[in-house]
C-alpha cells in the first residue's frame, strides 16, 4: 500500500482499462489494431508514464472483454517496439525509452497580433479572392481532367498554362513569352531559389540587389550559397557607378515600381543596365511583384521585353489572387533553360498538377483579367482614402509612389520625428507601421523626419481612416 492508501497495481489497471475500453468495443478484425494504436498513443501522450506496471494479459483481457491472446499479441508487439518492457516472471512495464510530447500543430503564419490597424506593405485584400469564379474552374477541371494528367507533370508545368500565361504575360507586360522558357514555379520565392541555385552552379557567388529594397532577396539568394551586395539607388533606378564597381555579373531589380521607394526605372537607366549585363556577360532578374496594378498611368511594360535573352522575368498571383496559392511563373533565358528545368525537377518533380490546370482554365476563360480589374478599381479607391486621410491628418505630408502599386511612401514634416521614437509611439497605439529605413541593406536611409512604407491594399476605406487617425493620435 502507498502512503496515500492506494494500490499501484489497481491504479495501473484502472487506468489501462480507461485508456483500452475504447478499443474493446471496435470491430472484431480491427480490435487488435486499434489496441494497439491506443496503446502505442497512452504511452506517447503520458497517460500511462514510464515505470507503470499493467495489468497481466489476463486480467486486462477480462477487464476489456477480449480474448486474452489479443493482449497478449498487443504486448509483445509494443515490446518489440521499445514502448514496453517485461521480463520473466517480472510482469510488463511502460517502458522509459519514449519522450515524444503530445502532437501539436503550431501556426506560423506571419500576423500582426493585438494591432488595431496594420499598415505593413505587401499584403492583398484576401477577401476579393474570387470564390465563385474558383470554384466553378475546379468543377470544371475535375470533370473534364483526363486521369493520366493527375501524373509527375513537365517539370516546367503544363504545356496548357504555359501556352495560357504566354499569352496572358505578352499581352498584359509586354513580355516575350515563349512557352518553352516558361516554369511554373510555387511563387517567386521559388523562382528566386531556382536562379541562385543556377547562378551558383555557374560559379556566379554573389548579386547585386538594390538598397533599398526587399529584404527577402537576400535572403533567399544566402540560402542558396550566393551572397547579396547592396546597390544604392538614384531617381532614375538603380545606381550604374556603384554597380559596375561592385564586380558583380547578374543583378536583382523591380523596375516597374521599385520596392519600396515606388520609383519607375527610366527608360535610359532600363536600356543602360541592359548593355551593363552584355558587358558583363551577366544577368537581370527582373521581379514584377505588382507590375498588373497601375493607376494614373499607362503600365510600364516589362524590362525582360527590351532583351529577353540577358533578363530573368518573374511573377506571381500573389497580390492579384492570394499567397497562399503559392503560384508563379519564371520566364529564362535560353542560355539558363535546361539548368532551371532540372533544378525545378530535383526540387520537387514539379508544381500540382490539379493546380495548374485550374489557373490554366481561369486565364483562359477571361476570369483572371476579371479578377484583376475588380483589384485595380478596389486598390484605386484605397489609395485614394489613405492619400486624403494623409493630406487630412498630416499636412504637408509628401506622399510618393501613388501611381502604382499596393503601398506609398508617406515622407512626414520634420516635426513628427525623430523616426524611431515615431513609430515606437504608433506601436503603442496599436499601429503596425515600417519605416522606409528598415529596407535598407547598408544602413539608415539618410534624410531628416519620418518616411514610411504603407500598406493600403488590404485595408478597406474606412480602416485606413481610422489607422490614419490613430497614426495621428501617436505622433
Amino acid at each position: 500500500m502507498t502512503s496515500s492508501g492506494t494500490n499501484p497495481a489497481g491504479a495501473a489497471a484502472s487506468a489501462a482499462w480507461e485508456v483500452l475500453l475504447p478499443a474493446a468495443s471496435a470491430p472484431p478484425r480491427a480490435r487488435g489494431r486499434t489496441l494497439r494504436a491506443a496503446l502505442r498513443e497512452a504511452v506517447r501522450s503520458g497517460r500511462l508514464a514510464p515505470g507503470t506496471r499493467l495489468p497481466s494479459s489476463r486480467d486486462l483481457a477480462a477487464d476489456l472483454g477480449v480474448s486474452r491472446g489479443l493482449v497478449t499479441e498487443a504486448y509483445e508487439q509494443l515490446t518489440a517496439e521499445g514502448y514496453l518492457r517485461s521480463g520473466r516472471g517480472a510482469g510488463t512495464w511502460v517502458g522509459g525509452a519514449v519522450r515524444a510530447a503530445p502532437p501539436r500543430a503550431r501556426d506560423l503564419a506571419p500576423r500582426s497580433p493585438g494591432t488595431r490597424a496594420d499598415f505593413t506593405a505587401g499584403a492583398p485584400d484576401l477577401s476579393l479572392f474570387p470564390r465563385a469564379a474558383w470554384a466553378a474552374a475546379q468543377r470544371g477541371v475535375l470533370a473534364g481532367l483526363a486521369h493520366h494528367e493527375l501524373g509527375y507533370p513537365d517539370p516546367r508545368g503544363l504545356p496548357r498554362l504555359r501556352t495560357a500565361l504566354a499569352a496572358l504575360l505578352a499581352r498584359r507586360r509586354g513580355v516575350v513569352a515563349d512557352p518553352e522558357r516558361l516554369v511554373v514555379v510555387s511563387g517567386v520565392a521559388q523562382a528566386t531559389a531556382l536562379l541562385g541555385l543556377v547562378l551558383r552552379a555557374r560559379g556566379i557567388d554573389a548579386v547585386a540587389v538594390e538598397d533599398p529594397g526587399s529584404p527577402q532577396h537576400g535572403a533567399l539568394y544566402a540560402a542558396a550559397g550566393v551572397t547579396a551586395v547592396p546597390v544604392p539607388l538614384d531617381d532614375e533606378g538603380i545606381a550604374l557607378g556603384p554597380l559596375g564597381a561592385s564586380g558583380v555579373r547578374s543583378v536583382v531589380t523591380t523596375p516597374a515600381h521599385q520596392f519600396p521607394t515606388g520609383i519607375a526605372y527610366s527608360a535610359r537607366r532600363r536600356t543602360r543596365l541592359l548593355d551593363w549585363a552584355r558587358s558583363v556577360d551577366g544577368f537581370v532578374l527582373e521581379d514584377d511583384y505588382d507590375g498588373d496594378f497601375r493607376y494614373d498611368r499607362a503600365p510600364v511594360g516589362a524590362l525582360q521585353g527590351l532583351d529577353p535573352e540577358r533578363v530573368a522575368y518573374t511573377g506571381s498571383v500573389s497580390k492579384s489572387l492570394a499567397p497562399g496559392l503559392r503560384l508563379g511563373w519564371l520566364l529564362v533565358p535560353e542560355a539558363l533553360a535546361d539548368e532551371v528545368v532540372e533544378r525545378k525537377r530535383t526540387l520537387d518533380l514539379g508544381h500540382p498538377a490539379l493546380d495548374q490546370a485550374l489557373f490554366a482554365r481561369f486565364v483562359e476563360r477571361g476570369d483572371y483579367d476579371r479578377q484583376l480589374r475588380r483589384c485595380q478599381r478596389a486598390y484605386r479607391d484605397r489609395r485614394d482614402a489613405l492619400v486624403a486621410a494623409l493630406a487630412e491628418h498630416f499636412p504637408g505630408t509628401r506622399v510618393t509612389g501613388i501611381a502604382a502599386g499596393l503601398h506609398v511612401i508617406a515622407a512626414l514634416p520634420d516635426r513628427h520625428g525623430p523616426e524611431a521614437e515615431f513609430v515606437a509611439r504608433a506601436t503603442a497605439a496599436g499601429v503596425a507601421v515600417r519605416p522606409l529605413s528598415e529596407y535598407a541593406h547598408a544602413g539608415t536611409v539618410p534624410g531628416p523626419g519620418v518616411r514610411l512604407v504603407l500598406g493600403y491594399a488590404h485595408l478597406s476605406p474606412a480602416r485606413i481612416r481610422e489607422g490614419v487617425r490613430l497614426l495621428a493620435g501617436a505622433g
